[in-house]
């Protein structure tokens, strides 16, 4: 099976390292070197690369920027390599290129597979690669918050599913409270709302306004205003157009046209475009029949009613208290009762949804209280195997008496959840306290390992950890620093073969200081200064045959040459070969 692999990273003005390539490869590798001489860098160098904190302090001094470059082997069907295609990176021949730039200055700029990214996807897809752990991971591991994770993950599937149902179970009750607290403290303030929409409904549904009715009975108030103006018009236009009853003599427009027609008519016959004329004369004489027609019918009908026109005018007042209150015009006061009545029920509908709103809440409580009681199953059932399992590492870690326990608690809450009985206080990850203890020798009381682990026990806790997670939700890369930090003697031998051991089906890369854990690495390499301090492409050295023995002497005894050192490096090393 294909699985990560890191391959190398080149580090550039960063700390002590001038210019150096460290080369990796599957399996165990150590890192070893003087105090000083930059191991530590690795470590802080895939930091960076996986969206660690970048500080300017970092960048050497002198330089503009800092970089660091990484080149990690990943399946195509891995998800680091789905995600970083989705962020628009490319794979080079199978290999994930990341690089990392810090300047001088704090700003930080991020690369993967030669596209530019947020520092956060490097965060993201570190999750997936690369497992990092220094004394600030063991900090971490002290936090009652990571030890539930560290349990759930270990658990599997069988807290996994019920967890994330009660998740979203949860999330749900915090909206239905939320909403449920809404309704209930604006109370007074929806009530006054529904009173006043009401108010303005009735007001509106009593007047009764019909679409358009303002713009009609403005234009007939006008008309009815100025009734004997129009009515005269009329009369003078009628007269002008057939004739005037009381002047005989009179000429209207009526006659003149009918004799300039009778004119044309008697020689149409003689000219086709006389007689067109002819008909036009025609046509303009009964236009001025039609017209004179509808004036005549139009001052008859005319007439000016006071008892309308106050009618109209009390009509007009009442609609434009309503166009005062809720519109502009008629249209936009018939809109606003319209969205008024959808809010009015929505206000109306409250009692209604107060009582959905509980029901569900209630279904919701007991929902939770049902998963929450399965997630405390899972996580107890899984603790006695994680803690066993983990006991059982830690006797090969020169911990022979020394036992590891999960202790789930739990806190009465008279509001809380109805579990197995209990009254059980919850939150977002079920109602389990869960805390690590550490139980040192027989005789001794459990006590959390944030006070019951010194720095070495709490070093090989982690690795036990580890090693245990291995097996069941393995990383592809594992990078330990300081992990044997108070260990020594045969302690320091168990926990080199344990990190051989986890080198099995994962890659682990260590920066240590103490020979017996280097003696077990697949591969060894030494951080070296030059002579003005700084670490150079050459300063990073793969150690083999003599070259390695030498390390491990001076590792040993602080000299190079000691024949009893080279002895004891000689056979660190056919034991690791032999036990590992």
């Amino acid at each position: 099976m294909v699985v990560s692999v890191l391959e190398e990273m080149r580090i550039k003005a960063l700390g002590v390292i001038d210019d150096a390539v460290v080369e990796l490869s599957p399996g165990f590798t150590a890192v070893t070197g003087e105090t000083g001489a930059g191991k530590t860098m690795v470590v802080t160098s895939l930091g960076l690369l996986l969206g660690g904190r970048a500080d300017a302090a970092l960048v050497r001094v002198g330089a503009k920027a800092a970089v660091v470059e990484g080149r990690v082997v990943v399946p195509p069907d891995a998800r680091a390599a789905r995600r970083a295609e989705e962020a628009g990176a490319e794979l080079d021949d199978g290999a994930l290129l990341i690089s990392r730039t810090l300047s001088a200055e704090g700003r930080s700029r991020a690369h993967v597979g030669g596209r530019s990214v947020p520092v956060g996807l490097l965060s993201e897809l570190s999750g997936d690669l690369v497992a990092v752990h220094g004394q600030t991971d063991q900090q971490g591991l002290l936090r009652t918050a990571r030890q539930r994770e560290a349990l759930d993950r270990y658990a599997g599937e069988a807290a996994r599913t019920p967890l994330s149902a009660y998740r979203d179970a949860y999330r749900r009750l915090r909206e239905v409270d939320a909403t449920l607290e809404e309704l209930t403290t604006r109370a007074r303030e929806r009530a006054q709302e529904a009173d006043l929409l009401r108010f303005g409904l009735q007001e509106i549904e009593a007047a009764e306004p019909q679409p358009g009715e303002d713009a009609e009975l403005a234009a007939e108030a006008e008309r009815l205003g100025h009734a004997e103006a129009l009515a005269s018009a009329a009369t003078v236009a009628h007269g002008a157009l057939a004739g005037d009853p009381a002047d005989p003599e009179g000429v209207d427009a009526a006659t003149l046209v009918a004799g300039a027609h009778r004119s044309l008519e008697a020689v149409r016959a003689h000219d086709p475009a006389l007689a067109a004329l002819a008909d036009r004369l025609s046509e303009v004489h009964i236009l001025l029949s039609d017209v004179a027609g509808e004036l005549a019918g139009y001052a008859d009908d005319l007439d000016a009613d006071p008892i309308r026109l106050a009618a109209v005018e009390e009509r007009r007042a009442t609609l434009a208290q309503l166009t005062r209150k809720y519109g502009e015009d008629i249209t936009a006061v018939l809109a606003w009762a319209e969205e008024s009545a959808g809010r009015l029920a929505e206000l109306d509908g409250d009692d209604e949804r107060l009582g959905e709103l509980t029901a569900e809440r209630e279904a919701l409580r007991t929902e939770l209280a049902e998963l929450a009681g399965q997630l405390s199953r899972a996580r107890a059932e899984a603790a006695e195997r994680f803690a066993d399992a983990v006991t059982e590492e830690l006797a090969e870690l020169a911990m022979p008496h020394a036992r590891v326990s999960f202790e789930l608690k739990h806190t009465e809450d008279p509001d809380g959840l109805e579990v197995d009985g209990r009254t059980l206080a919850f939150g977002p990850h079920g109602t389990d306290e869960v805390e690590l203890l550490l139980t040192p020798h027989p005789g001794a009381q459990p006590r959390p390992v944030a006070k019951g682990a010194s720095g070495g026990e709490l070093s090989r806790v982690m690795l036990a950890v580890e090693v245990v997670f291995a097996g069941s939700d393995p990383v592809p890369t594992y990078l330990f620093d300081e992990v044997d930090a108070g260990v020594g003697g045969k302690a320091a031998v168990e926990v080199g073969r344990r990190l051989a051991r986890l080198a099995r089906s994962a890659q682990v890369v260590v920066v240590t200081h103490l020979p017996q854990v280097a003696a077990f690495a697949d591969r060894h390499l030494v951080v070296e200064k030059t002579d003005d301090g700084s670490v150079t492409h050459s300063g990073v050295k793969a150690m083999e045959g003599e070259d390695r023995v030498r390390e491990l002497s001076r590792m040993l005894a602080g000299q190079e040459d000691s024949e009893l050192a080279r002895a004891h490096a000689e056979e660190l090393l056919e034991a690791a070969r032999v036990g590992g």
